[in-house]
Parts: C-alpha cells; structure tokens; sequence
C-alpha cells in the first residue's frame, strides 16, 4: 500500500510507549488516548497465523501513514510440535508518528495465543505493559507442557502487567456458527479475531484487510467471509467489552519523510526491485539462477513474477548449478544473479573463483543467518563477512557491499549491479534475515532518479598485431576500470578462449608463465581496490572523542542509540560502511581522528579484525551472535561505557 507525506523531520528514535495526549469521546464512548510510539508483538503456535496477522497489521499501518519497523521471528522447523516452545512463531511491529529506526527494545503490548506464547515472550515485557491471552488455550495440559505449574493467569505472576483475558477461540466460533464450518476450521479464523480486536484498539484502516481477504480466498468465498466475520467481530468485541476501556491513536507520520509516494517494503522485496530495475539501467535481461534456501528464497519468488520485464529465473537442482547457470548467463550477455545463504556461498565458491578468473559480471546474494552449518535458517547473523572476503582458493578478490535497512535493499542492488557490469567481476552483496524479512516505508523513486548503468559491450578488434594485423583481445583492458572487454559469444571476429586455467594478459591464452600469472593477480587485486566508491561519511555534531563504526543491519539500533546518548549530553561519533571491499579511501583519516573506535557486529568481530589489519586501529569489538538484531538500549550502555571509559 502506499501514502503521501509532504515534509522531512528528524526527531529521536526510542522504544519506550509515550503518552502525548487523551480525549474523552461523548458521553457513553469510550476515552482514547495519543501516543507518538507503540510496540506490539503479536505471538503463538506456528500454525496460529501470526506472521499473516504481523503483515495485515503492518500493510494497514504504512497505509495510515506511520513509519514502521517490524521483526518476524519464526521456527526453523516447517511444523514444530505444537504448543511448544520450540514452535512458538512472534511478529513484533515498531509503529510511530516520527521517524524510528528499529522495531523496538520492548513491546508495550503481547497478544499470546498459547502458554507457550506467553511464557516465550514475558521476559521481554516492561512492567506496566500490556497482555492480551487467549484464555480458551490455557488448559492444565498446555501449561504443563511448557512448566506451569500453576495458571500464570491466577497465581499472581502477571501482577505486574495489564492482563487481559480473552476466550479468543470461543468468540471466534461462536461469531462464525452462522457459516458451515466445523469447529476446528472456524478456530483457524482466531489470528483474525485477535488482528480486528487489536485493529480497533489503534485505530488502524480497515479496508485493506478485508479486501485482502477476499483475494485471498477468491476460490473459497466461504472461508474468506468468515475471515472477514471473525474480523469484524474482533472490532466490535473492542468496542462493546468494558475489558478495553481505552483505545489509541497513534498519528500518521506526515513530518517524517521528503516528500514522495510511500509504500511498506521488506528487505527481500526492495532486493529483488532493485536488481529488476538494474536490469532496466543497464538495458540487460536480468537471470536469476538460484536454489531454494532461507532466507534467500522469496527473491527467487518475486522475480518469478516479473517475465513482463525480461527477468529469466532458473531453479536448479543445488547452489552449484545455480551459480554455474548465472556465470554462463553472464558470458551470453544477461545481467546475472545468484541468491543463497551462508551455506550455499561455501557451495558456490568453486565458481565465484571461476568468475573472478573469467573477469565476468556477476551478482552474489547471500542472504546471511546463524552458522555454522545448518545453524540457525530463520535466525539473523552477520559472520559470512570474511567468507564473502577470502572463501575461495587462491588470490580471488571479490568487492563486498551490504544495505543498511530493508529499503537500503533497493540502492544496495543497484550499487552491486553498478560495480560489477563496471568492472567486469563477480560482487557480494550481504544482507542478512533481520533485512530481508522485516519492513519498513520505502519512497518509491522516480526513474529519472535511478543511475545509468549503460553497457558497451566488444563490438570489434581493440589490438593491432606488429604486423598491422587488427585483432580482438580479451584481457585487453580499460586503462580507467582495468575491466577486460564483454564479448557476447556469436559477435564475428570476437571469439576467444574461456576457462579457469591462468590466461595470458592481453589474448587471453593459456599460460603457465610464473611472470604473467603474478602480473595477473596484481591486476586483478589492483582492479577491485580501485573501484570507485563514495567517501565515508560521519555523522559528528560535537567533536566527539568516540566513533561508532557499523556495517549492515547493525546501522537501526546504532543510529538509535546514538541518539539516545546524545538527547542525554553525551558526545559520539557515528559511520557507517556500505562498501567492504573496497573500503572508502577516506576510511583510515576517519578512524586516525577519534581517540576509541567501537564496532558492534552480529558476529566475533569480522569487520574489527578487518579493520585491525589494514589500518592498525585498536578498534574494540561489541559481538552478539543468539540470532537477534541489537537492541538500541544495550548498545547505547556499551557506548556510554566507551565515552567515560
């Protein structure tokens, strides 16, 4: 959904819920009170639909017109045991009147559908905050399964909280037994119930959703007027119950965004924009070989979708003919990607090799999650940075590039692109699952906005032989770039050998020459360290003593608890890189001006180390690594300590 805004402001970002005003209705209605944040996590069974709940109330709220900022959370498993703690699935959403940068520290309100639900997510509650339980779920056995003794509804334990209990599951049968439905599937339809209850405590559109139902469900017109049923009835359960005396209002966030058209976007979806409108840039179909893997998948999804604008998507049998797919696409010609994770870039490193060796364009993305191995597949972690730096075999320099936010996905695809149709080599681009799966508003561009990325490819010979003999070389290179000419196969008089064996500088022939191939290595590294990046900028208003450096989705929360120290008195530096490889040329005058230089990274300190050796800084490592984004409150403690340190 998209809305206008019409002015920019830049206000502190913060988690906690702030009253700014209250009204009192007329008489008989019921009071509503302003804020200008809250924090709601919606949280239950994986089969409770808490994830299409998350969205519906996400894709109502961006159409309002407040800025937003979510966090799924998910099993890895496709069907955990019900009931269980393994298996509880949350949606976190983050909405506000002003700008915000994360989906908050803490919710101030958990819809828990289960025991589990409840007893997964209680620690996160301030005190004061608000719990609405699906009481129906609340059965001995349930309670039992996850270690409740005794009823937490009961026995005291929720004192602390605003509590309140709902029979969600029997209003909800009970507002469908007008529809031929069993009972089971009349249950299904208590995500909705919960989503119309917490839609009419703020506010929130209605039309969409409902619209959004009956799309849904356009082959089973039955089950989609009980979704919308049981919706309905969730509004006005709020509005007849004495339970809920309060509802809220949040205001749209007209001051927080330059002017433009709106719409909420994930990581995942602006990635996959991005590299389609790349493809229109550079005037190249887009190829997409890929292998199904979290939390990549859904970029192969959406390209799927876009044959109207050239885009071709192979699904191969594994990573290595995804990318073997994608490098051949590349030599004929297309605007080649290949999407992975962790995992699949271990798998797909032989061919990287091959690409760097063949100096073919070439799109990486590695959608990052918890490792080693397997790891954590629905978790968010930053540690492929120095796979994508040095896994592969040999002297295989590749540049690195990473968005910041789930919008930042959009610009970061068209960096990558940029690069490696510029340079003629294989690039990295690093998101990770906190990006691709949360949402945030996103200023659609206008086209005239978007780079050139125009493409010359080899139309004839570029070298003159001693005896006047024109020919083509195909390591003839850019004297600016060092990028070696694109032939596309079929072009008269350009044909030339390919291969991953050692080619000759300039023809592009075998050759086991120890000279050439040092020359070679060094013109390959001296290729990617000359890549043309903007300067590092830094965000420093008081001459601080302190910087903050990060990278990728680290960029919310620090930037949050930037602010926090600074509405507090306190002085600190912020950056924040978007190329890895290469760094900004500016980087090490940056880093030479502060007395401390802090990185916080989901990892063991990748890009601290990276930073350690190349400029010799004495740059202290802040690491997470349980799987979740940091929150602004625990960096902004780090950053304090580090100042008065």
């Amino acid at each position: 959904m998209t809305s206008q805004v019409s002015s920019p402001a830049e206000q502190a970002d913060g988690t906690d819920e702030t009253v700014v005003g209250a009204q009192r209705k007329p008489a008989g209605a019921k009071d509503v009170r302003r804020l200008d944040r809250v924090i709601i996590r919606f949280a239950g069974d994986s089969g409770d639909g808490m994830q299409l709940t998350g969205d519906r109330f996400t894709s109502e709220t961006a159409s309002f017109g407040n800025d937003l900022s979510t966090l799924p959370n998910f099993p890895a498993e496709i069907r955990a045991p019900a009931g269980t703690l393994p298996g509880v699935s949350s949606f976190q959403l983050h909405f506000a009147d002003h700008d915000i940068l994360t989906p908050g520290d803490a919710p101030n309100v958990l819809v828990a559908m289960n025991p589990a639900a409840l007893k997964a997510n209680v620690g996160d509650l301030p005190r004061g905050a608000e719990i609405i339980v699906n009481t129906d779920e609340f059965t001995r056995r349930a309670m039992q399964k996850v270690g409740y003794d005794t009823s937490p509804l009961e026995d005291g334990s929720l004192d602390g909280y605003h509590l309140h209990p709902v029979p969600l599951t029997t209003l909800t049968v009970e507002a469908l037994k007008e529809f031929d439905l069993s009972r089971k599937e009349a249950e299904r339809s208590k995500n909705m119930f919960a989503l119309g209850l917490l839609s009419w405590m703020y506010h929130r559109p209605t039309e969409g959703t409902e619209k959004f139902l009956r799309s849904k469900f356009a082959k089973k017109p039955e089950i989609a007027a009980a979704n919308i049923a049981a919706y309905r009835a969730g509004w006005n359960f709020g509005e007849t119950t004495e339970d809920f005396a309060v509802s809220y209002e949040v205001a749209p966030a007209a001051t927080a965004f330059p002017p433009g058209t709106y719409r909420n976007i994930s990581g995942n979806l602006a990635l996959a924009y991005g590299l389609i409108a790349a493809s229109r840039q550079t005037d190249l179909p887009l190829f997409l070989g890929s292998y199904p893997i979290t939390p990549a998948s859904d970029i192969l999804h959406e390209l799927s979708r876009h044959k109207n604008f050239g885009v071709r998507t192979f699904q191969a049998e594994d990573e290595i003919a995804g990318i073997g797919a994608a490098l051949g696409a590349a030599f004929g010609g297309s605007l080649a990607v290949t999407t992975t994770s962790g995992p699949g870039v271990a798998l797909k490193s032989e061919t990287i090799g091959l690409a760097v060796s063949l100096e073919l364009p070439l799109v990486v993305v590695d959608i990052q999650r918890g490792g080693p191995s397997t790891g954590l597949p629905t978790k968010t972690e930053q540690a492929d940075l120095l796979q994508a730096m040095y896994g592969r075999n040999g002297e295989a320099p590749v540049p690195v590039v990473a968005p910041r936010t789930p919008a930042d996905c959009f610009e970061a695809a068209l960096e990558a692109a940029r690069i490696a149709v510029t340079y003629r080599t294989p690039v990295f681009l690093l998101s990770d699952g906190y990006l691709a799966n949360g949402s945030e508003p996103w200023r659609i561009p206008e086209p005239d906005e978007l780079p050139d990325l125009a493409v010359r490819f080899a139309q004839g010979p570029n070298h003159t032989l001693d005896d006047g003999t024109e020919v083509f070389w195909p390591y003839q290179r850019d004297p600016h770039t060092l990028a070696r000419p694109w032939a596309v196969p079929g072009t008269p008089g350009l044909e030339h050998r390919i291969g991953g064996i050692e080619k000759q500088d300039g023809t592009g022939n075998i050759s086991y020459d120890p000279a050439n191939h040092d020359f070679m290595v060094r013109t390959r590294q001296a290729k990617v360290d000359g890549i043309e990046v903007p300067d590092l900028d830094v965000d420093d208003p008081d001459g601080a003593r302190t910087l903050v450096l990060g990278w990728g989705s680290t960029y919310g929360p620090i930037t949050a608890a930037v602010r926090r120290i600074r509405k507090e008195g306190g002085r600190v530096a912020q950056a924040h890189l978007r190329h890895l490889n290469p760094f900004p040329a500016n980087l090490g005058d940056i880093l030479g001006r502060y007395d401390k230089v802090v990185v916080p990274e989901m990892n063991l300190g990748q890009l601290a180390t990276l930073i350690r050796a190349k400029y010799l800084v004495d740059a202290q490592s802040y690491n997470q690594v349980n799987g979740m984004p940091f929150k602004a409150e625990q960096l902004a403690t780090v950053l304090k300590e580090a100042i008065d340190g």
